[in-house]
């Protein structure tokens, strides 16, 4: 066996009292800084002539075997080289290689003398980063005392100068810490030990960091307490291990649409809900009680209550007011502050919109330039093929989950490599076109045909008499709605196995597509419904809380359908698949039809934020049950796809339909709302206008006559609001 070897390096001394004296400017900090860099960089490109350090190979090495212990597998020297270079192989093995090469490199910039590079040093005498322990070898008494002068060398410098050279080294925290603490100076020490002993913090200064360290662990711990309670904490990552990137951009674009709910939410909760649940205007009748049917239905007890437009008063809210309330108007007292319920309304509405639509361009762009990004680094597959392993986990747990991604994503790749290599003939190309040809009318025709139902239907609910919303026949309308979505979807998903696309990401397209001009399409006609129809049917009562209502009665009952879907599309499809056909083949999870559901009823909210303000709670809690749902349903009933694709894509795509055919249809729904659609005389903060646009329209008169301490106000609302021009301007900027 060879000897270890023992590891000198020469520093010359110099002589020349002023020299001792300079100290390293931060340039030369910088080098030193940089020198193990240096270090493991010159060792890694001699790697391949040198295989094993204390081993010496004769000629013809390139494919030959090394000596292996007993009973040990016999690789070849790439083999070696490669398992060398991991990182669970270097680190912590290069500690003596580094205090070294600090204290040589610190030495040379105080005396101003040079000293020969460690690439012209012999091989043999250079520290070794990999294949043994230095702390076997017998050199360990040279490495103190190397330590010991690179003390020396750090109590020269200056505390600012220390603390950043320690700081940035490539070392263990307990090497740092050693050195910072042996680095001290004898006076430093003296008075840190005199203080300890003389007790230098008092009592209220223990007392004070005592409240600031229970603070910060209490901090740290409803920190890590709301990690934890993150619905996505660990599921993400098990989904995308199983089940591949696909069927996670589900999960991921359902994790979006909670944010941005959640974002909606905050203004109308602080600026609308919240002071009117402060301000509870009288009843106008006896409130009925709650009896659980109207978590089905959305009327009875919740029409009187802040969840619908129609509990909302168009006074002026004060901190304190009259017991009469004639005239809709609170009697002012000294130092009061008035809040205009009316205007409050329409721009905390029309603010949460914008709000949602800039981050929404901003998700859609960062998307877009995440994806589509030049000079990314998605082809080199060496590195997850050869590198990816060494992932440094030690959890059993987060290790099966790092190994399933991996190999889902090896699969993804090779699948997406082979696609490209399979051609097609003139034939089956032109019985492709021909065979999606018949598909299309089939589905423009199931189309045309669901929307004519929802339009008979809608038109035949109109002739019968409204009852409040507290009955089960106001279930009609949502539940035809459902079901002709349910049977669509799976005509659609029958005719795409027709179809046999070569490319399973064109599938999934095709079936947004479809899926997205069927609800884009029964959602025109209910807009249509509520606004053309509805108004002029309920003109003595107040159609905004029948539409808020009924945008709640949709959503209900499309969760309902959603959860029958999961049960007996997946559960009750796998009982069956195991236990009468005896295949064992499972259901692959729908990701077209799933993310055109989560695309509809977000839909919903943003139609019916105008007339009801808590929509977007209903909604989030509806997603994060969903989340649970489907993600329980998944892991249980259905199987990774078997044609696995990479959906590099699919979170841009589902991002850009969430923002021009949903969220463009409702804000023109609202604007067609706000500046045309006459309000109900009888319910909510704009009965006496003739508009909900005049509310802002009446403040600026207000304002103007007021006196020119405000006058600034009616300009900004004329050049900002009233002029087409600027609106255009930012439609433009925003597209």
């Amino acid at each position: 066996m060879a000897k270890p070897l023992a590891l000198a390096f020469d520093v010359p001394e110099t002589t020349g009292g002023d020299e001792d004296s300079l100290e390293p400017s931060p340039y030369e900090e910088s080098e030193v800084h940089d020198s193990f860099h240096q270090l493991i960089q010159e060792q890694s490109l001699r790697v391949a002539e040198e295989g094993l350090e204390l081993l010496s190979l004769g000629p013809g090495r390139g494919d030959q075997t090394l000596p292996r212990p007993e009973g040990a597998p016999v690789l070849s020297t790439a083999t070696l080289r490669i398992l060398a270079s991991m990182p669970s192989r270097t680190i912590g093995r290069s500690r003596g290689a580094i205090i070294s090469q600090y204290y040589n490199r610190t030495v040379r910039l105080r005396r101003r003398s040079s000293r020969p590079l460690l690439g012209n040093v012999v091989r043999s005498a250079r520290p070794s980063l990999r294949l043994y322990d230095l702390e076997l070898d017998p050199t360990i008494l040279e490495e103190d005392e190397k330590r010991s002068l690179l003390v020396k060398e750090l109590q020269g410098l200056s505390v600012a100068q220390r603390d950043h050279m320690v700081r940035n080294m490539p070392l263990s925290l307990g090497e740092k810490r050693w050195l910072r603490e042996k680095s001290w100076s004898p006076k430093v020490k003296r008075r840190d030990q005199q203080g300890r002993r003389r007790g230098a913090f008092s009592c209220c200064s223990r007392l004070r960091y005592t409240c600031m360290l229970a603070l910060h662990s209490l901090g740290l711990a409803l920190l890590s307490g709301l990690y934890a309670a993150r619905p996505w904490r660990y599921a993400l990552k098990q989904i995308g291990g199983q089940f591949g990137s696909s069927v996670l951009s589900y999960f991921l674009f359902l994790k979006t649409l909670l944010a941005f709910n959640t974002l909606m939410l905050l203004p109308l909760l602080a600026f609308l809900v919240g002071v009117q649940a402060a301000f509870p205007p009288d009843p106008a009748g006896p409130v009925p009680t709650f009896s659980g049917l109207e978590l089905l239905t959305g009327g009875g007890w919740f029409t009187h209550t802040v969840m619908y437009y129609g509990y909302y008063s168009n006074t002026t809210l004060r901190q304190s007011c009259a017991s009469a309330r004639e005239g809709g108007l609170c009697s002012p007292r000294l130092g009061s502050l008035p809040y205009n319920m009316p205007l409050a309304y329409l721009f905390t509405v029309g603010a949460a919109f914008f709000i949602t639509c800039i981050v929404l361009v901003y998700s859609m762009s960062h998307s877009f330039g995440e994806s589509y990004r030049v000079g990314s680094t998605k082809g080199i597959h060496a590195l997850t093929v050869f590198c990816s392993w060494d992932y440094k986990v030690t959890q059993k747990r987060a290790s099966r989950v790092q190994q399933d991604s991996i190999r889902t994503q090896l699969k993804e790749l090779l699948a997406e490599w082979q696609l490209r290599k399979r051609p097609r003939s003139v034939c089956g190309q032109l019985r492709q076109v021909v065979v999606l040809g018949l598909g299309w009318l089939l589905c423009l025709g199931s189309t045309v045909g669901c929307t004519v139902a929802v339009l008979t239907f809608s038109e035949t609910m109109i002739q019968r008499p409204a009852s409040g919303g507290q009955g089960l026949e106001m279930l009609a309308l949502p539940l035809v709605v459902s079901v002709l979505n349910l049977v669509a979807s799976y005509l659609f998903r029958g005719l795409a196995a027709l179809e046999r696309h070569d490319s399973p990401v064109l599938e999934v397209y095709m079936a947004i597509c479809r899926n997205l001009i069927l609800k884009m399409a029964v959602l025109g006609v209910l807009c249509y419904h509520w606004l053309g129809r509805r108004v002029a049917a309920l003109q003595d009562q107040c159609w905004e809380d029948f539409v808020g209502q009924e945008l709640y009665r949709f959503m209900v009952v499309d969760f309902i359908f959603v959860l029958l879907d999961s049960l007996f599309g997946e559960l009750v499809w796998r009982l069956i698949s195991e236990k009468k056909l005896k295949t064992g083949q499972k259901p692959e999870f729908d990701i077209a039809r799933n993310v055109l559901d989560l695309i509809y009823g977000q839909t919903l909210t943003w139609l019916g934020v105008l007339f009801s303000p808590l929509l977007p709670a209903v909604q989030i809690l509806r997603l994060l049950l969903l989340f649970y749902i489907k993600k329980t349903s998944l892991i249980a009933n259905c199987q990774a796809p078997g044609r696995p694709w990479l959906a590099s894509h699919m979170t841009t795509v589902f991002l850009t339909l969430l923002c021009f055919p949903s969220f463009l249809g409702a804000a023109v729904f609202l604007c067609y709302a706000v500046w045309q659609v006459r309000p109900s005389s009888t319910c909510g903060p704009f009965r006496t206008l003739n508009t909900m646009y005049e509310a802002g329209t009446v403040w600026v008169r207000r304002l103007e006559h007021a006196g020119s301490g405000a006058s600034w106000l009616p300009w900004l609302h004329h050049f900002l609001v009233e002029n087409t021009f600027f609106l255009f301007l930012v439609s433009a900027l925003l597209l």
